[in-house]
């Protein structure tokens, strides 16, 4: 976690890189109560390694917060940084559960990554880190197996 002030309230550039990108968490006032918290992402952009053409995916990020809760602007923010990032699916998805683990400490942490076709064929990637806490109620991710996803 960067020792930089939260991105929150200012105005701040966008990040060159997903490794340049600033990610923020604040205090979990819960922190003795386990809940999931979902962030959305359905219009998630980044490059072909191979190519440079535009790959799109809807990534659902679902965890179980510690002590820290991760804020939504600086998500936003790591999210769009990954525009002009060349990566294969796989890659990609995983950085971002990756980041989020690191920042976060969280008791559990799974990102689906539903990929939209290249070639005639969509990857559906997903990576967890945690153990779903006994009691916690998962709710599906809620996207359909591809069939013209939108």
């Amino acid at each position: 976690m960067s020792k930089k002030p939260l991105q929150l309230g200012r105005q701040v550039p966008t990040p060159a890189s997903p490794e340049k990108a600033q990610l923020d968490r604040v205090p979990n006032q819960h922190p003795d109560t386990n809940y999931v918290a979902r962030f959305v992402a359905p219009e998630f952009t980044t490059l072909c390694a191979v190519t440079g053409q535009p790959d799109f995916a809807h990534l659902v990020i679902d965890y179980v917060p510690g002590r820290w809760l991760l804020e939504s602007k600086s998500l936003k923010l790591y999210l769009w940084s990954f525009r002009d990032h060349r990566g294969f699916h796989e890659d990609c998805t995983v950085m971002v559960g990756k980041k989020i683990a690191a920042v976060l400490k969280p008791k559990w942490l799974r990102v689906g990554g539903y990929w939209y076709p290249r070639g005639g064929m969509p990857i559906d990637v997903f990576w967890q880190t945690g153990k779903l806490p006994k009691g916690v109620w998962m709710p599906d991710q809620g996207v359909a197996p591809y069939r013209g996803r939108g």
